[in-house]
Formats: C-alpha cells, structure tokens, sequence
C-alpha cells in the first residue's frame, strides 16, 4: 500500500511533483530507492544520486593537534541536546582521547580508558543524566607530514564537517577547500575511487534516461559518455567548480597554488540514519495509562 508520507518522502528526496511520485512508487513496489531511480530513468528528478534520509541529530566535531587530525560524529536524538554544553563538552573530550590513541574502529574506541572509565561508560552515563540515547557513530584520524596542511571546516553548528589534507599549497587554500567541500558535498576525491558499480549503475540509467527521452540507441552511448563525464563534475571535489571562482575546478585552484589534494573526509551529521517519528499525543497517553 502506498502511503501518504511515502510519497512526501519521495518528493522531498527527488523534487518530483506528487502524482509522479505516486505512480513510481506503485511501479516500484513502495521501495523508495527504486523509485528514485524510475523518476530519474524517466526524466522526472535530477537527484544526482539516491537521497539518504538524514535525520539523526547530534554533532560533527574536529580537532587538530600539531601532525594529527580527528574527525567525529556523535549523535543524539533531538537538536536540543545537540545545543546542551554538557554533550557538546563530552563531544569534545571524546575527540581528545581518540586523537591521543591509534585506535581504528568504533567499537576500538568504546574500550579506550577516560578518567570516568571507558568511552563507552562516559557515553552511558551522560545518557543517563541527559536522557536521550547518545552514541559514538563514526571517526577518521589522519597524520600528516611537515609538508602537508589540514584544512577544517565546520557548517551550520556541527551539523556538517569537512577535514581535508593538502600537500604543497598553505593552511588557507585548505580552508578554502575545507568550505568547498562542507557547502558541495563531493562524495569522492577523484572519480578512480568511485566503485565501479556505482559507476556501471549510474550509466544503466543515463541509458535509460536517453531511451526513453526517444534518442535513436546509436547516439546513446555517445550520451552515456558526456553525461557520466557530468556525473563525475557533480561527486567528485577535484572535478567540481569551486566555490569561489566557477571559471576554476578545484584541483585546478589547489594546483595553481602549488597543492595537491591528498585525502577529504566530509560527515553530515545523520546522514543516512532513519529518522525517529515521535506521536506525542501517543507518549502522553502511554505515561497516564503506566
């Protein structure tokens, strides 16, 4: 059965008008992801890739010391503790003792000794108090070298963050990059680290774009080839116009400042999480009926 709020999802992740959305999501079953995709195949949504449903709140935080950088997400269930002193304080304590170890998994970084116990007993216990569930989602540590500089950004009160490492170039073009990246959201730094099913999913619906836009099938290939090159401008930080000059990409920025782009980590605080729908009215009368 399609539902009301399927379709608003769908059109608020494609831009689709409503009936279209109604009509791809019957043809689809009610799988949202396929239904991006048919809208797409159809020339109905220009969502360059499948929305992910962003929802969870919380914080992204970065903290540099000297050769070493970290980057964290830590969620939370509503803005409002996002906003309390005491989680953004336990948000930025985390982060020292992750930049401190060598550790390289989440559940690595749970195990790490605080002077309240472990990370994971820090986190019970400021749920405890705070009372909303609070969890260590995601981190990246990286190093670098003396000829190396990072670049941070942090957008909208750490509901985005992106660290970015650059060779050769100074601490201002990689701020710069930094900024590019929180406000372009490039998934990948060149198009060699796309998977390369990403990229033959991409062009099956290029194809199907064109087929069905009536291109007779021996310029469709030609098509597929300029429009996964646009693919590319659109995901890719190196190939993007960047931000502050569009006559430029950003590889082209950075070269011209003598720079190389070595590694760029951008979180979106959620991203991809389900979002927690509340009934209110339903919750007050559970606590009157307990």
């Amino acid at each position: 059965m399609i539902t009301a709020s399927m379709v608003k999802e769908l059109r608020e992740a494609t831009g689709a008008g409503m009936l279209d959305c109604k009509k791809a999501l019957e043809a689809t079953n009610g799988n949202i992801d396929e239904a991006i995709d048919w809208l797409r195949e159809n020339g109905l949504s220009k969502a360059a890739k499948k929305a992910s449903r962003i929802a969870a709140d919380g914080l992204a935080y970065i903290l540099l010391e000297n050769n070493e950088a970290v980057i964290v997400e830590i969620n939370s269930e509503t803005d409002f503790v996002a906003k309390n002193e005491e989680f953004i304080d336990m948000v930025s304590t985390i982060a020292k003792y992750l930049i401190a170890s060598n550790v390289t998994t989440v559940e690595e970084a749970l195990n790490i000794n605080t002077e309240e116990g472990t990370i994971n007993d820090l986190i019970v216990n400021k749920t405890a108090k705070i009372g909303e569930k609070l969890s260590l989602r995601r981190f990246v540590k990286i190093t670098k070298t003396d000829d190396e500089v990072f670049g941070s950004y942090i957008h909208m009160g750490g509901k985005i963050a992106s660290l970015v490492l650059i060779e050769g170039a100074n601490e201002e073009v990689a701020k710069d990059v930094a900024m590019h990246s929180a406000a372009m959201k490039p998934l990948y730094v060149t198009r060699n680290e796309i998977p390369t099913d990403v990229i033959e999913k991409e062009k099956e619906i290029i194809k199907e774009q064109a087929l069905n836009e009536g291109k007779p099938s021996d310029i469709v290939e030609k098509l597929v080839i300029g429009r996964i090159n646009k693919f590319y401008k659109e995901i890719c930080l190196e190939e993007q116009e960047f931000v502050k000059d569009s006559s430029m990409s950003v590889a082209n920025y950075v070269k011209s400042n003598n720079g190389t782009i070595k590694n760029m980590i951008r979180y979106e605080v959620g991203e991809g999480l389900e979002k927690r729908e509340d009934n209110f009215a339903e919750e007050v009368m559970n606590q009157i009926n307990g």
